[in-house]
């Protein structure tokens, strides 16, 4: 009876063998266990293929003398000359402009819109996700739908003429991340995953009075009432934006990206970002290590004594380049990577902290040097590099190197972002 009992146990495990070899050999090198018992691997799925991002091109990997071509003139050395290397990174083409911020401003008013209605479907997973069907029909000129929506308008108090206008401070994106570099501190390593998950909200409205407050005695209230609102500026760089925005923009991104690779059985795809100071420096300079602008040097005019970028010349004469304010995004020639206006028309945050002897420790393998500023830091803490150069900006600082710093809390009329994004080296094959 013993005999039997054990012949049976084999028999079932036999067949059970079989049954995981055979699922193993039918789906190929994704089974954990291979057909003829060798080392195939486990694939993630098929071939791996990304297209080109769009509104992006490629900064291939290389090493440049990041800081000063000339000499220092202001003898501050806050950008010591020091040659790095820089890992291949897609970018934006253009500064991030008004249509664009505003497909991200849209998108976060119909999702709170959205809550509010509960326009929403019952997932497989148990979680009730937005109704984006039901969430791009809503009716902003509905008066029922506004009624609805009483909690995202401006108090009675607040509006002109009786009108039922979106309160721009009801508009909160919320983001969750997780935060690598204290993740991978040696101290944390046996600490809960839910110690480094960043969860945060952030007001996204642009602060369209910049344009008042960064110019004392001086009248543009016009610029203030259109230039986010009015589509003549929709091709423009987005400005009023602070460093918590530009990054909730590009976590933003990130998130309604992989959603929809999500939705259609792809792999997910990296962050977006904002590019570190040495990134920015090094697809500023096209390639060419050792020059002072974008598009060579060592003048701000070409042969023909064009201006090449759009910036303060002379002692004033703003429309002399064409633009007396901001330009499009895409004007100008760009650079050899193909970039526009990496000097001039608006600054741009990076991600980089501000810190005056920052070369001098940083690594020369993507050099970076990072702070997670929290409200009650000191403001020295909260300063992070802007480059660039702006439309009211003299030309020394159009230059690849020049460095200068905001707080990230502070808007500014000049001052715009791009992103960058990491991918996979096939992609960046094509």
């Amino acid at each position: 009876m013993k005999m039997k009992s054990l012949l049976n146990n084999l028999i079932a495990v036999l067949s059970l063998a079989l049954v995981i070899t055979s699922c193993g050999k039918s789906s190929g090198k994704s089974g954990a266990i291979s057909g003829d018992g060798q080392l195939h691997g486990v694939s993630l799925g098929s071939k791996y293929v990304m297209p080109k991002p769009p509104g992006m091109v490629y900064v291939p990997s290389g090493t440049f003398h990041m800081g000063p071509s000339d000499e220092d003139v202001s003898y501050a050395f806050t950008a010591r000359n020091k040659q790095v290397s820089i890992n291949g990174f897609w970018m934006d083409a253009t500064e991030i402009t008004n249509d664009e911020y505003r497909q991200f401003v849209n998108y976060v008013r119909d999702s709170i819109a959205a809550t509010i209605l509960n326009y929403k479907k019952q997932a497989a997973d148990g979680s009730s996700p937005i109704d984006w069907n039901k969430a791009r029909l809503i009716k902003w000129n509905d008066p029922k739908i506004l009624e609805q929506l009483s909690a995202m308008i401006v108090t009675p108090d607040n509006r002109i003429n009786g009108r039922k206008e979106l309160d721009a401070q009801k508009i909160v994106y919320h983001s969750e991340i997780f935060d690598y570099k204290e993740g991978a501190r040696r101290e944390n390593a046996t600490k809960p995953r839910s110690n480094f998950i960043v969860k945060k909200d952030t007001q996204i409205y642009p602060d369209t009075l910049v344009w008042i407050r960064d110019f004392t005695y001086s009248y543009n209230e016009p610029m203030a009432k259109k230039y986010y609102s009015h589509p003549a500026y929709g091709s423009y760089p987005v400005v009023g934006i602070n460093w918590k925005q530009a990054t909730a923009f590009c976590e933003w991104r990130t998130q309604f990206l992989n959603s929809y690779l999500e939705s259609h059985k792809r792999m997910t795809e990296s962050d977006f970002r904002l590019p570190t100071e040495a990134e920015w420096e090094y697809a500023a300079r096209g390639g060419r290590s050792q020059v002072p602008f974008p598009w060579g040097g060592p003048y701000l005019r070409n042969k023909k004594g064009c201006l090449l970028a759009n910036f303060k010349p002379g002692r004033g004469n703003y429309p002399e380049d064409g633009g007396f304010y901001t330009v499009r995004a895409d004007a100008y020639w760009p650079n050899d990577f193909g970039l526009y206006n990496m000097a001039g028309n608006v600054a741009e945050w990076t991600s980089s902290l501000y810190y005056e002897g920052a070369y001098n420790f940083q690594h020369d393998m993507n050099p970076d040097i990072r702070w997670n500023a929290k409200d009650n830091d000191p403001p020295r803490m909260k300063r992070k590099v802007v480059r660039g150069g702006s439309w009211k900006d003299v030309g020394f600082f159009l230059q690849n190197s020049a460095r200068n710093y905001e707080y990230q809390d502070t808007t500014k009329s000049y001052i715009g972002f791009r992103c960058v994004v990491d991918l996979p080296p096939m992609a960046s094959k094509k």
